[in-house]
């Protein structure tokens, strides 16, 4: 069941403990994170890229961008963000989500795929997948 979008502060927030570690995105040793990612959130139309900026090269990032705002015909705020410890797992910031059109208690199916999430709103899934399927093709 995918959690849902929920305001932190003054923007919105995801629980992501589970896909941020699929995706590499967090590091642990015995429980306690020892790399937690530098990220930057891409907003387009129904779908939200969380890039590892270090793990990801800007040549890679630029096809993943361009790739979904093609697929998108959008593109709306790219923002440096974080992930934060919170509850018993992770959080992501989601500047942008907004503009997007995620709003507060929106169910937000995420994907992990190598360095990189993607969440997509109810109908962006296809395009979700061809961004996973692109960014497993480039590692």
């Amino acid at each position: 069941m995918p959690n849902t979008i929920k305001r932190s502060g003054d923007g919105l927030a995801l629980q992501v403990t589970k896909p941020a570690r699929a995706a590499g995105l967090i590091e642990e040793t015995d429980d306690e994170p020892t790399r937690l990612a530098n990220i930057r959130v891409f907003t387009f139309d129904g779908l939200l890229l969380v890039v590892d900026t270090d793990r990801i090269t800007d040549e890679n990032i630029v096809e993943l961008a361009t790739s979904a705002a093609l697929d998108t015909v959008s593109i709306h705020r790219v923002a440096n963000a974080s992930l934060q410890i919170a509850g018993n797992g992770y959080q992501v910031q989601l500047p942008g989500a907004a503009d997007a059109g995620f709003h507060v208690g929106d169910r937000a199916p995420c994907t992990p795929a190598p360095n990189l999430l993607v969440i997509a709103a109810e109908g962006s899934e296809r395009v979700a997948a061809d961004i996973v399927t692109i960014r497993k093709e480039q590692v």
